[in-house]
């Protein structure tokens, strides 16, 4: 059984590069255009990973983590922020909200799939 991340990135080239890096780890990725159709896919599967990003339209990742950490089903699930935002309030607002780790772009791969590795495997 493949394990399911959820990716929330307004910008369609990010989620296609973290994707595909993440497919290439065997992993199932569901990807979301922003914090609300992110929390639309929350009950549709069991994610055990989400990465999100803090700067989307409609509903930020700031909101977002608040929201999922607010679900009893995603209390303990990992949350590796991947933000071009890189100043220390951000981090410590989206650490102190409940994320797992903080990720800056631009990005390496493998480092994402390091992350995601050290959580799920």
């Amino acid at each position: 059984m493949k394990k399911m991340i959820l990716i929330a990135d307004d910008s369609p080239t990010i989620r296609k590069f973290v994707s595909f890096s993440l497919k290439m780890q065997g992993y199932e990725v569901v990807a979301a255009s922003d914090g609300m159709e992110a929390v639309e896919k929350l009950p549709q599967d069991n994610f055990e990973l989400i990465i999100t990003d803090l700067n989307m339209p409609n509903m930020d990742g700031f909101e977002l983590i608040r929201v999922i950490r607010e679900n009893p089903n995603y209390k303990e699930t990992p949350i590796i922020i991947l933000s071009s935002l890189s100043e220390s309030e951000d981090i410590e607002r989206g650490m102190g909200l409940g994320a797992n780790s903080y990720l800056v772009k631009p990005f390496d791969p493998k480092r994402i799939q390091y992350e995601v590795a050290k959580y799920l495997n």
